[in-house]
């Protein structure tokens, strides 16, 4: 009954992940308000929109919403924010957070040298292909390469993983003390919009009548009606 009468197509999908119809502002407000009116205590809204935004820290890309929901499920949180919380990972975050995470990686391993953003997501580009191609040469002539794979661990994806649990435990942390007061004021905001408009429904409604009173008859009238006989 409340499906699209008309099904969006696997490329319009994908185009709505990489840029919303109504744009990111209004994709953002969404999630928002999503996030408000979730029916839940705001500890565990607040536990589960942690989990969201420490996930889209790591480079477990693909696997984020599945990841956000196992952390959620963890510490406790509401599954729904960690899988809202996961839009923090997005097409126009990913290069900040990937430069912020292999950044802090690299300089804790003690790796040198500077990566940016492009270089750092063109390397994923191809691993990808390289993981791709290696898979197809099992049942075919071709031949696998690993070396490749194995310097893009060492220098790309390992720092991203260290760098990433980092930076994502103090953004989660954050994330979680900042939604915690932001939920619990809506929600004592909305119980107190509630009880006026309860209160307002129980003053509009009819009275019921009084019910007739049987009202004695004014003293001395009777003696009046019988002296007149």
């Amino acid at each position: 009954m409340f499906k699209r009468r008309k099904p969006r197509s696997y490329g319009q999908l994908a185009s709505d992940m990489i840029y919303p119809r109504g744009g990111w502002r209004r994709a953002g407000t969404y999630v928002l308000h999503r996030l408000r009116r979730l029916p839940d205590h705001p500890h565990r809204i607040g536990r589960g929109v942690a989990a969201g935004v420490f996930v889209s820290f790591t480079p477990l890309f693909g696997l984020h919403f599945l990841s956000a929901a196992g952390c959620a499920w963890i510490i406790g949180g509401n599954l729904l924010a960690a899988l809202l919380a996961t839009f923090i990972g997005n097409p126009i975050t990913f290069p900040f957070i990937a430069m912020l995470a292999v950044s802090i990686g690299r300089y804790i391993l003690g790796l040198k040298g500077d990566l940016s953003p492009h270089r750092i997501l063109g390397e994923f580009g191809h691993a990808g292909a390289e993981i791709g191609h290696n898979i197809r040469s099992i049942f075919g002539p071709e031949r696998a390469h690993w070396g490749q794979l194995a310097e893009f661990f060492t220098q790309i994806y390992w720092p991203y993983v260290v760098g990433g649990v980092i930076s994502g435990l103090v953004a989660s942390v954050a994330a979680h003390y900042l939604t915690v007061p932001v939920i619990r004021a809506y929600h004592r905001r909305r119980t107190k919009i509630m009880a006026e408009r309860i209160a307002r429904v129980g003053n509009m409604q009819p009275r019921p009548p009084a019910p007739p009173s049987d009202s004695p008859s004014a003293p001395g009238s009777s003696d009046k009606g019988r002296g007149t006989q």
